[in-house]
C-alpha cells in the first residue's frame, strides 16, 4: 500500500518501511509522527484520491534524525555601486521512516509521544535566576528564526580583547548596522584593523557563537581590509 502525503507545503509518495528526508519537524529521534494530510491511498488498482484529503486516512512515521542540509550561498552585487551581499543558509530537516499507513478512521499502533507542557515565562526566569547575580537573558522562543537556535551558548566574557585606542565606525561598512556594531563591541570587536586581521579560527569563532554567518564575516573583512590600506 502507498498513500501520498503532504508537509511543509511538499508532497510525498509514501510506502510502509520507506526513508525520507522532510522540512523540520517537531520530536526526537524514537518519536513517531502523524501525518493527517493524506491526499491519496491505494494499493495496486484500488486507489482512494480525497478532495482535497481521504477521509479517516493517516501516516504514521518514526522520527530518525534531526539534521541541516547543504549549505546555499545567496550573493548578491550591485556593479559600479561597491555593495555586495553573501549569506549562507542551512535548511533543517527531519529524516523519518514511515510506520503504518491507516485507512477508515484506523487507530495507530503506536502513539506519538506527549508534548511537554511550556511553563511559564516569569516561571522560568524566576527558577534560573541565580542569587546575587544578575539573571541571564531569557532562552530564545521554539519558533525564533532557525539562525538563532543554531547558534551555542557564549562563553563566560567577550570573545576577543579590544584594543586600546578609540573605536571604529563599525556601521561604515556595509552589512553592519547598529545592533550589529553594537553586538561586535560587545563580544571586543571595536576597529577596522580587528576585522581585518581576523583569523580563519577567529571567524570560526565568531560564526559558532554570534549571529552572524562565516560568508557575512568575510564579507566585512575584504571592506575592513580596504579602509586599513
Amino acid at each position: 500500500m502507498f498513500a501520498v502525503i503532504k508537509t511543509g507545503g511538499k508532497q510525498y509518495r509514501v510506502a510502509t518501511d520507506d526513508v525520507l528526508t522532510l522540512e523540520k519537524l517537531d520530536g526526537d529521534a524514537g518519536e513517531m509522527v502523524e501525518f493527517s494530510d493524506v491526499l491519496m491511498v491505494g494499493s495496486d488498482a484500488d486507489v482512494t484520491i480525497g478532495s482535497p484529503l481521504v477521509d479517516g486516512a493517516m501516516v504514521t512515521a518514526e522520527v530518525v534524525t534531526q539534521g541541516r542540509g547543504r549549505k546555499v550561498i545567496a550573493f548578491k552585487k550591485r556593479r559600479r555601486q561597491n555593495s555586495r551581499r553573501k549569506k549562507g543558509h542551512r535548511q533543517y530537516l527531519t529524516t523519518v521512516r514511515i510506520a503504518e499507513i491507516l485507512t477508515g478512521g484506523a487507530k495507530p499502533s503506536k502513539k506519538p509521544a506527549a508534548k511537554k507542557a511550556a511553563a511559564p515565562k516569569a516561571e522560568t526566569a524566576k527558577a534560573d535566576a541565580a542569587p546575587a547575580a544578575k539573571a541571564p537573558k531569557a532562552d530564545a522562543k521554539a519558533d525564533d528564526a532557525p539562525k538563532a537556535e543554531a547558534k551555542a551558548a557564549a562563553p563566560e566574557g567577550p570573545l576577543f580583547a579590544a584594543p586600546e585606542g578609540d573605536a571604529d565606525k563599525l556601521t561604515d561598512i556595509k552589512g553592519i548596522g547598529p545592533v550589529a556594531e553594537k553586538q561586535l563591541n560587545e563580544q571586543g570587536i571595536t576597529t577596522f584593523a580587528q576585522i581585518a586581521a581576523l583569523t580563519a579560527a577567529d571567524i570560526e569563532k565568531i560564526d559558532e557563537y554570534m549571529p552572524f554567518s562565516a560568508a557575512q564575516i568575510e564579507d566585512w573583512q575584504a571592506q575592513a581590509k580596504e579602509r586599513v590600506k
